[in-house]
């Protein structure tokens, strides 16, 4: 799998804080602190990236992604009961418009979740040109 060894260190991160911080805060709270948890496990971190969605050669939108780690990985976080469909749509959408071909959907709900996100720079139709040729 793409990624393997810096996904399953994020996810011991994610972990990390959420058996510190438990359930009920703002996805706010828990982006801040998963960012210095991953900082401090030695990770280059950028929180609320931003993205530009493009249809044929046009912006069409943008999007801002929770956190990119080591310019490899899209997390998005969620602090919801549970998971849905439509959130995991939102991270493969995230990786379909960018050069990004892995992501990670945390839920700081009353149980932790996750899921692994792998989008092939190939398989993509919406990126910018310029991704494209640096994908």
């Amino acid at each position: 799998m793409k990624h393997e060894d810096l996904t399953k260190k994020i996810i011991a991160c994610f972990y990390t804080v959420y058996n510190a911080l438990g359930y009920g805060f703002l996805e706010s709270v828990y982006q801040s602190a998963l960012a210095i948890e991953l900082r401090k496990q030695g990770f280059r971190v950028t929180c609320q990236q931003p993205f530009t969605v493009h249809y044929d050669g046009h912006i069409v939108g943008e999007f801002v992604a929770d956190i990119v780690v080591d310019d490899l990985v899209v997390l998005e976080l969620k602090a919801v009961r549970t998971l849905m469909p439509e959130h995991e749509n939102q991270l493969l959408n995230y990786l379909n418009a960018s050069h990004y071909e892995v992501g990670l959907l945390f839920n700081f709900g009353p149980t932790p979740q996750l899921k692994r996100r792998i989008y092939d720079n190939e398989r993509k139709v919406y990126r910018a040109p310029e991704r494209i040729a640096h994908g």
